[in-house]
C-alpha cells in the first residue's frame, strides 16, 4: 500500500523550504508531487540545469491569446524549488498537480465572454497556501471575505498580529520532527476549513473545489502506479483536502471536473526578480522581505552553529551603509547584534527577526534615523537578484533573437532601474538605441526614452531601463509579427500604418521607423502616407504632417537611412498645405484658430530644419493670411510674426500693421488675439522697438472699461510667457514713456534740475572745486 505524506507549506517560506528538505531526507519518497499546473511537467527537468539560477518563474500562456498567462515564481527559498531539486538530484520522480492551465484559461475566456462576474476568479495568497501565480488579489464580496486567511487565524489565536512572524516562531523556528510538524499543521487547517460557512456557489469555493478535485485525481493516479512512498508538497490551505483518508468518492470529483473547456497552452521558464517576489509589487503570494528570507534560508541550510543569523545580517547592513559612504564601524555592528538579541528576549521571541534587526540597526548603526536604513532596504531586504534561464528552455524564435542580440551587444538585462546615456556616434551604442526603439514599437518597453537635458544635438539619447518579467508576455504577443526583432517591428509598423487614423499618427510612425532603422517599415508607411496625403483636403493635418516628415529627412543621414521617398512626400505636402492655408484659415472660431495656429507653428518648426527647402510658397501663403481682415487675429498675428522673423517685413511695416490692428475700429478681443499671435513667446519686438511698445501701451490705455475684464486674461497669457527680466525691462521702458518716445539727442537737457546729482557725483570723484 502506498504511503502518502502531505507537506503543507507557505509559499516562498524559508522555514517551510528547510522543513521540506528535512522531511524529504527523512521520508525518501520515490515520487514527489508539487502544487502547480501539470503542464509544468514538460519543463520541470530543466531545474537541474546549472544555468537555471533562481529566481525564475514557470510561464504558461494561451497559445492563441498570449495575454492570458500565469507565472509560477520560485526562489531558492521556495519549498517547491527545494522539493523539485531534491527529487531531480536523487532520481525520484517529480510531477506537478493542480487544475490544468488549459482549463483555467478556457474558463477565464468563457467568463469574459459572459461579462464581468460578481466576484472574479481569484488566486490564493501566501497566507492561505494558494498557488504561486502572479496576479492581482481577487475582489472581495460585500461583507464577506473572499477566502478565510487560515494562517492569520492561527496567528491571532496565538496572540500574534503578524501571521508571518507567527509562522517563523511557531513553525520555522521549532526543533521538532518535520513530518510531525506538517501533520500538526494539517490538522489545524482542517479545523479552520470545517468552520468555513461560505455557500457552495461562492466563486472561490467553486474554484477551490475544482483545483482540489484535480489534485486528488492525480494523487489517485499516482497511488495506482504502485509507488511505495509519495510526498505531496502543496499550500497549507489545501493540505487537509489531499490526505487520502479524507478523500471524497471518485464520482464526486469526476462530477466537479466534468465538461470543463480546454484551451491550447504553451509553457516555458522566464527570469524573475526578487522585487517581484515581494508583496509590495502586487504579487498575491508575495512575501515582505525576499532578501531577508534568502539570507535565512542560506543560513539554515548551511547548518553552521558557530554563526548567528543576526550577526551575519548586520554585517551585510554595515557593508551596504559603507557603500553609501555612511559610517558603520565593527564595534557598532557588535552592539547592534546585542541589542537585537535583547529586543527578541523582551518581545518573547526565540531569536531576532527582521523587525528586531531593523530596530537595532536604526538605533545603533544609523543614529536613530530611518533614512540611512531606507537607502539599503531595497538592496538587502528585498534584493536585486535577476534569475537566469538556460538556452535549452523552450522559447519562441523572437525571444531567441532578442536574447542573441542582447548577448551580441554585451547587454544583460538588470532588475535594477538604471539611466543609460547613448552616444549614437559609437556603433555599439547606436545598435543598442536601434534595439530599444524596435522593442518600443512592439510594445516591449524594456527602456523608456527620457529628456536629454539642455543638449539639442542629435547624437545623444537617454533611456531609463528596467527589465520586468511581464516583458516576456509582451515578447510572446509580438512574436506573431515575425521571428526576429527587426522583421517583427517592420511587420507591426506596416500593419499599424494601415489602421492609422490620421496623417500625424502616420508621420510619427515614420519617425519611429527612422529611429528603429527599419527600411522595410519606412517603405510601408511611406506608401500609406503618400495615399493619404493625396486624398487629404484639410490644411491643418497637412501642416501637422510637415514637422515629422522634415525630422525624418533632416536626421535620416545620421542613421544612414534613404529618405528620398520621404522627401518627395514632404515637398508635395508643403505645396498642398500652402495652397489650402489661406482658405482654411477663414471663418475660424477661437478654438479652431488656436488649433490652426499650433499647426502653423509646427510646420514652421519643421521647415526650419531643412536649409535647402524652398520657402517661397510658404511665405506667400503666410502673407495672404497676415494681410486678410477676414482671418482670426491669432492666426493672422502669428503669420505676421513669422514673416517678420524671416525678414520679409521691416519695422515700419510691422508698426503699421500693429497700429491698424489695434485701432479703435477693431474690437478689443480681436485686437488682443492678434497681439497674442504677434508677440507670443518672445519679447524681443517690444524691448528693441520703442514704436511698437508705444502703440501697444496706447492701445491698452484706451481699452474701454466695459471690455477690459474680457481682454485682460488674454493679455496676461501673452505677457506671462515672457521671462521675468523681459517683463521687468518692458515695465521700465513703459514707465519712462511720455506721450512720445524720445531719443537721447531729441531730449532737452535741464542742467539746473541735474545740478544736485552732478555735484554729488563730483564729490565721489574728488572734484571738490565743482561741488
Amino acid at each position: 500500500m502506498t504511503d502518502v505524506h502531505v507537506l503543507g507549506i507557505r509559499h516562498h517560506g524559508p522555514g517551510s523550504a528547510h522543513s521540506v528538505a528535512e522531511a524529504l531526507a527523512s521520508l525518501r519518497p520515490d515520487l514527489v508531487l508539487v502544487e502547480g499546473p501539470p503542464e509544468l511537467d514538460q519543463v520541470i527537468p530543466l531545474l537541474s540545469d546549472p544555468d537555471m539560477v533562481p529566481p525564475v518563474a514557470g510561464l504558461i500562456y494561451a497559445a492563441d491569446e498570449p495575454r492570458l498567462a500565469s507565472f509560477y515564481p520560485m526562489a531558492a527559498f521556495s519549498p517547491e524549488w527545494v522539493a523539485i531539486r531534491w527529487a531531480l538530484s536523487t532520481g525520484a520522480q517529480v510531477r506537478a498537480i493542480d487544475l490544468p492551465a488549459a482549463h483555467t484559461f478556457a474558463l477565464r475566456l468563457a467568463d469574459e465572454a459572459a461579462g464581468p462576474p460578481s466576484n472574479g476568479d481569484g488566486e490564493d495568497t501566501a497566507a492561505d497556501g494558494g498557488p504561486s501565480t502572479e496576479g492581482p488579489e481577487p475582489p472581495a464580496q460585500p461583507q464577506q471575505a473572499y477566502r478565510p486567511d487560515a494562517i492569520a487565524m492561527l496567528a491571532d489565536a496565538a496572540g500574534y498580529s503578524d501571521a508571518e512572524r507567527w509562522w517563523e516562531d511557531a513553525v520555522e523556528h521549532r526543533n521538532t520532527d518535520p513530518v510531525d510538524r506538517f501533520a500538526a499543521l494539517t490538522e489545524a487547517i482542517a479545523e479552520i476549513r470545517a468552520a468555513d460557512s461560505r455557500p457552495d456557489h461562492h466563486p472561490d469555493v467553486m474554484e477551490n473545489n475544482r483545483r482540489e478535485a484535480s489534485m486528488r485525481r492525480l494523487v489517485r493516479a499516482a497511488m495506482r502506479e504502485g509507488h511505495a512512498r509519495i510526498a505531496v508538497v502543496c499550500g497549507a490551505y489545501h493540505s487537509p483536502a489531499l490526505v487520502p483518508a479524507g478523500f471524497p468518492p471518485v464520482a464526486a470529483d469526476n462530477k466537479v471536473l466534468a465538461g470543463l473547456p480546454k484551451a491550447k497552452v504553451a509553457v516555458t521558464w522566464v527570469p524573475w526578480t526578487s522585487d517581484r517576489l515581494s508583496r509590495r509589487s502586487g504579487y498575491g503570494a508575495g512575501v515582505t522581505a525576499p532578501g531577508w528570507y534568502q539570507h535565512l534560508f542560506t543560513h539554515w541550510m548551511a547548518q553552521d552553529p558557530g554563526t548567528e543569523v543576526s550577526t551575519t545580517w548586520l554585517v551585510r547592513v554595515a557593508h551596504a551603509l559603507r557603500r553609501e559612504n555612511l559610517d558603520a564601524s565593527t564595534a557598532s555592528g557588535v552592539e547592534a547584534s546585542r541589542m537585537a538579541n535583547a529586543l527578541a528576549a523582551v518581545r518573547g521571541r526565540p531569536s531576532p527577526g527582521l523587525a528586531e534587526l531593523d530596530d537595532a540597526a536604526q538605533a545603533v548603526l544609523c543614529d536613530g534615523s530611518p533614512l540611512p536604513l531606507a537607502l539599503v532596504h531595497r538592496e538587502l531586504t528585498v534584493g536585486l537578484e535577476l534569475g537566469t534561464v538556460p538556452e535549452s528552455a523552450p522559447t519562441l524564435p523572437l525571444a531567441a533573437d532578442l536574447a542573441a542580440t542582447q548577448r551580441r551587444l554585451r547587454w544583460k538585462p538588470s532588475a535594477m532601474e538604471e539611466v543609460l546615456t547613448l552616444d549614437l556616434r559609437k556603433p555599439n551604442q547606436l545598435a543598442r538605441s536601434v534595439l530599444l526603439h524596435r522593442l518600443a514599437l512592439l510594445g516591449v518597453e524594456w527602456g523608456i526614452q527620457t529628456e536629454t537635458g539642455r543638449t539639442t544635438g542629435t547624437f545623444k539619447e537617454v533611456w531609463t531601463l528596467l527589465w520586468q518579467p511581464e516583458l516576456a508576455i509582451a515578447v510572446v504577443e509580438a512574436s506573431r509579427y515575425g521571428t526576429t526583432v527587426a522583421s517583427a517591428a517592420a511587420a507591426y509598423v506596416s500593419e499599424r500604418a494601415q489602421d492609422a487614423g490620421s496623417l500625424t499618427e502616420l508621420s510619427n510612425l515614420l519617425a519611429g521607423c527612422l529611429l528603429a532603422d527599419l527600411p522595410d517599415g519606412i517603405g510601408g508607411v511611406v506608401q500609406v502616407l503618400a495615399e493619404r496625403t493625396a486624398l487629404q483636403q484639410d490644411a491643418a493635418p497637412l501642416l501637422e504632417t510637415i514637422a515629422p516628415l522634415a525630422r525624418t529627412c533632416r536626421y535620416g543621414n545620421v542613421r544612414g537611412v534613404d529618405v528620398t521617398g520621404v522627401r518627395k512626400i514632404l515637398d508635395t505636402t508643403v505645396v498642398r498645405a500652402c495652397v489650402g492655408l489661406p482658405t482654411a484659415c477663414a471663418g475660424l472660431d477661437d478654438e479652431a484658430a488656436a488649433a490652426m495656429r499650433r499647426a502653423v507653428d509646427s510646420a514652421q518648426q519643421g521647415l526650419s530644419l531643412l536649409p535647402d527647402m524652398p520657402l517661397d510658397d510658404w511665405h506667400r501663403a503666410l502673407a495672404a493670411v497676415a494681410g486678410s481682415d477676414r482671418i482670426h487675429g491669432a492666426v493672422a498675428g502669428r503669420a505676421t510674426r513669422l514673416l517678420l522673423d524671416a525678414g520679409l517685413l521691416d519695422g515700419n511695416d510691422a508698426a503699421a500693421r500693429l497700429s491698424r490692428r489695434l485701432s479703435v475700429a477693431t474690437p478689443a478681443r480681436e485686437a488682443a488675439a492678434w497681439l497674442d499671435g504677434l508677440l507670443s513667446g518672445d519679447a524681443t519686438l517690444l524691448i528693441y522697438d520703442p514704436r511698437l511698445l508705444q502703440i501697444v501701451d496706447d492701445w491698452v490705455a484706451g481699452v474701454d472699461g466695459d471690455v477690459f475684464d474680457d481682454v485682460l486674461p488674454l493679455l496676461r497669457r501673452t505677457f506671462s510667457a515672457f521671462s521675468r527680466p523681459e517683463r521687468r525691462e518692458i515695465g521700465e521702458q513703459v514707465s519712462r514713456m511720455g506721450g512720445i518716445v524720445q531719443t537721447a539727442s531729441e531730449a532737452a537737457l535741464d542742467l539746473a534740475a541735474a545740478g544736485p546729482a552732478v555735484r554729488a557725483m563730483a564729490r565721489y570723484l574728488g572734484w571738490e572745486a565743482i561741488a
